[in-house]
């Protein structure tokens, strides 16, 4: 079984109609070691019996050194989940317990492509906010581009839209594509009417230079890869990450 270790809900704000942010501290004195993409579990009991449920950090660590006693979590409603009862009314200052971190949803060093296009629905968009600085840090030293493709239903519920929005104002290398499937986008520049597949043809996908990264609804997920794949990209250069809402 992994280690597990106790963090202290210190903040929190809803960043949709349906979810909530979630700021923890680590209260042991210990870092928690992490790359941007990864993801820890929650660990609680439902109906008398231990469970778990995994979280994507929406975070960046907090230093050079890959590590932080902070993390960040958003959490959707889920009518009648059990994790969606301990997250939601969780107050500031009670504690929880996590154990990792896991997973392989990250930018790699040896990554020799021209452009990441990162596309995400729903709180699959959580492992892009957390690699922004990192970003930052490889538009300086090489000529990279990188196009943000995020799909919601509407434009309250694209989730950190505003974040990703400023963070394409102040880096030219990065672009932001909001696609909404139910309404007219108006807040952004290049808001897209549909789902996040309409802007494919807008951001010019190209298998020879992209490397792409998918997070979110499965669907999408495998809809999108299938596009992809008949587009040429190879089976490597298309990374996925599905997000299945459990109770």
């Amino acid at each position: 079984m992994a280690a597990q270790f106790p963090f202290q809900l210190v903040d929190s704000f809803m960043v949709a109609p349906d979810v909530r942010h979630l700021r923890f501290q680590r209260t042991d004195g210990a870092t928690l070691g992490f790359i941007p993409g990864q993801f820890l579990q929650i660990h609680f009991e439902a109906n008398g019996a231990p469970t778990k449920r995994s979280y994507s950090l929406a975070n960046a660590p907090s230093d050079s050194a890959q590590a932080s006693d902070v993390f960040e979590i958003a959490v959707s409603y889920v009518k009648g989940g059990a994790a969606t009862a301990l997250l939601s009314s969780l107050e500031h200052g009670q504690s929880i317990n996590a154990s990792g971190p896991y997973g392989r949803f990250c930018l790699q060093d040896n990554d020799a492509n021209a452009r990441y296009v990162l596309i995400g629905t729903g709180t699959g968009i959580t492992p892009y906010r957390a690699m922004l600085p990192q970003l930052a840090k490889l538009f300086a030293h090489k000529p990279l581009q990188v196009a943000l493709i995020q799909g919601a239903r509407t434009e309250q519920e694209l989730l950190y839209g505003d974040e990703f929005q400023a963070f394409a104002q102040q880096h030219p290398q990065f672009h932001y594509w909001p696609c909404t499937s139910r309404q007219d986008p108006s807040r952004y520049p290049r808001g897209l009417r549909g789902h996040v597949q309409t802007a494919f043809a807008a951001v010019e996908l190209n298998p020879t230079s992209d490397i792409a990264y998918l997070c979110g609804n499965p669907n999408m997920v495998d809809e999108s890869f299938n596009q992809m794949k008949e587009l040429g990209f190879p089976v490597p250069l298309i990374r996925r990450e599905k997000y299945i809402s459990s109770k």
